[in-house]
């Protein structure tokens, strides 16, 4: 549900904030377990200078990526208080609404963005789950063989308990991330004590001095860096559920503190015992506390999981009513709280992924070197979007918004193209991920392009019925008769079909268009527009608008036509929908291997019965057949 910063009082900031800290960090909230590790990974010395560094670069890329970038810029381009890649590509396309090639431009690196972000949330769980078992082998050595066993274990329990939704379990996130966090800063802050000129590494000179220093090796110490980064699009996708102001508050207040505390706690450590590298995170603790580090640790990663996970479902949502994929099918978890859905098959798709990862891949290192690419290539796409947004909406002048441009730009490809070292070691998996779902959206816009050109070229108007009628009355039959339509204009096919070989028509008829805005939700006073057509008074055309974050219920919406002067009796209504079964022509303009797939996802895709939540028992289905 949208959250409107005016009506918040301090206390509801402050509680908000609470509750954000529960979900939207975790999965920057994590990184700490590997991303100091992996830098030293490739044989870089654990010596003072080179330690300070590799904190100051960590300590400058949250910095300028998280804080500056998201929190402080992009987090101020909300879509109605919505945020994410799918809102901020709506807002783009907002402002360039008299431009085709722009339009078609935003939408394809949109949907880029998209594709890759599912490379990353099959990546996030099997890296941030392995990297907390793999805590074992500190603990107690000896149980090392039983990593992977438990991280499957540990996994599984997260992705069926998401049939249940996350309602109840996300209730108890908050307060266990509080503890994460404050024990992140604890630890990191005993440590700093004993080596508090760790601190120095604030000063950008180390982290200049270190890349000039290692030349190339400095280049490839980038790819891992950005592992500490990881999670940052949270901070903006999750707006919507929280709000801009408990979301700043949360990260400046307590979780960047407690980031770099920890960071700079492992600093420390590896100054005074440069053997530590071997796993910093765990070794910051005294032994005591090893056992329960190890289940914390393995509760936020779970945590950060989750999130990621309603993250994918929430995206792919997004992509349905936009139009960009097929329907599928989607349960709402929660009676109050509309953000919290379930797709079955993304849920799936995913867990089976992300076995598939953790057996091929084996440790949180090897992981390592996948991850990277889809986060980096995401967060390109989040800033070029928002330069768009910034000179089309916001109107700063040309002179800064090409400095925000190019000022961030520059980082994200800097990080992209040390990343792109890691494609022959593993990274070629989210480009594969990303290269499959993208290729299936824009099969599925394309297929639709063309469905919709078949109907325009077969379109019959309002007018040019009602004089057929005219001239050749029907048989006029009880009733109200609904007939779905795609097209906003005409008469859809399933009408003239039905006309041409029943001859009758019932004395109310209505054609029904459900129409999806670039705007997360729609206000109940402009959700129906109605026309009325002929001399009759029995002559309907009734559209429905919806945001790209509202479920489209049909039934709930008609009874809105009441207010509009159509009153519709549901129990006595017959819905008319088309099945429809798909040709193509020799010579289509459809290339031949996307025709196969456009096929199949058609025939998988979930019904629109079940999807716009029509009552069955008042469905009659007609045959059509089209070719494109």
């Amino acid at each position: 549900m949208s959250v409107k910063q005016s009506d918040h009082t301090q206390g509801q900031v402050n509680t908000l904030a609470l509750s954000a800290i529960g979900v939207v960090f975790g999965d920057i909230g994590t990184s700490p377990l590997y991303a100091v590790k992996e830098v030293f990974h490739g044989g870089l010395p654990t010596d003072a200078t080179h330690v300070l560094g590799v904190l100051s670069l960590i300590f400058w890329a949250i910095t300028l990526v998280v804080t500056t970038k998201y929190a402080i810029f992009i987090m101020r381009a909300d879509n109605k208080g919505e945020g994410g890649i799918m809102a901020l590509m709506a807002l783009a396309l907002h402002g360039s609404k008299d431009n085709p090639k722009r339009k078609a431009f935003i939408v394809t690196i949109g949907l880029l963005g998209a594709s890759l972000f599912y490379g990353d949330s099959m990546i996030t769980p099997a890296i941030s789950v392995l990297s907390a078992v793999e805590g074992l082998q500190i603990v107690a050595p000896r149980l090392e063989h039983y990593v992977l066993p438990i991280t499957i274990v540990v996994l599984s329990v997260l992705f069926f308990i998401q049939t249940k939704g996350t309602g109840k379990v996300g209730r108890m996130f908050a307060p266990i991330m509080c503890f994460w966090f404050a024990t992140l800063g604890v630890l990191g802050a005993v440590n700093i004590v004993q080596h508090p000129d760790v601190l120095m590494a604030v000063n950008p000179y180390y982290a200049v001095s270190l890349l000039f220093e290692l030349g190339w090796k400095g280049f490839l110490i980038m790819g891992a860096v950005v592992l500490a980064i990881t999670g940052a699009e949270a901070l903006y996708a999750d707006m919507g559920h929280f709000g801009l102001k408990p979301i700043r508050r949360a990260w400046f207040g307590f979780v960047f503190p407690a980031l770099l505390l920890n960071y700079f706690g492992q600093g420390a450590l590896l100054i005074g015992n440069p053997h530590a590298i071997e796993n910093p995170f765990y070794l910051m603790a005294p032994n005591w506390a090893l056992y329960p580090m190890l289940i914390l640790s393995t509760l936020a990663t779970v945590i950060a999981s989750q999130a990621v996970i309603s993250g994918a479902f929430s995206v792919t949502r997004q992509a349905i009513q936009l139009g960009y994929c097929p329907r599928m099918n989607v349960r709402h978890t929660s009676g109050d709280e509309m953000g919290q859905v379930y797709l079955p098959a993304v849920n799936w798709l995913l867990m089976v992924s992300v076995f598939i990862l953790v057996l091929s891949f084996r440790s949180s290192s090897a992981l390592a070197s996948a991850y990277g690419i889809a986060v980096t290539g995401t967060m390109i796409v989040d800033t070029i979007l928002a330069f768009i947004v910034i000179q089309a909406l916001w109107q700063w002048n040309k002179a800064t918004s090409i400095t925000f441009l190019s000022t961030f730009l520059i980082i994200d490809l800097m990080f992209l193209s040390s990343n792109s070292l890691k494609i022959p070691h593993g990274g070629w998996l989210p480009l594969v991920v990303g290269t499959v779902l993208f290729l299936i959206m824009t099969t599925w816009i394309k297929g639709k392009e063309l469905l919709a050109r078949y109907l325009d070229e077969k379109r019959v108007l309002f007018e040019e019925l009602d004089e057929r009628l005219k001239d050749r009355p029907l048989v006029t039959v009880p009733g109200t008769a609904i007939y779905m339509a795609r097209s906003v204009h005409g008469v859809p096919q399933v009408l003239l079909h039905n006309l041409e070989h029943n001859h009758v028509m019932h004395e109310k008829l209505i054609v029904l268009t459900i129409v999806t805005r670039e705007e997360p939700y729609v206000d109940e006073a402009h959700r129906v527009k109605i026309r009325m057509f002929g001399d009759s008074g029995g002559f309907y055309r009734v559209k429905l608008y919806f945001g790209f974050q509202e479920e489209q219920d049909v039934r709930r919406a008609l009874q809105l036509c009441r207010h509009e002067g159509l009153d519709i009796d549901q129990k006595t209504v017959s819905f008319f929908i088309g099945s429809e079964r798909l040709s193509f022509r020799r010579k289509s303009p459809m290339p031949k291997w996307r025709r196969s797939l456009f096929s199949f996802l058609t025939h998988n895709s979930t019904s629109a019965i079940e999807y716009f939540k029509i009552p069955v028992e008042r469905i009659i289905e007609l045959g059509i057949r089209i070719e494109l």
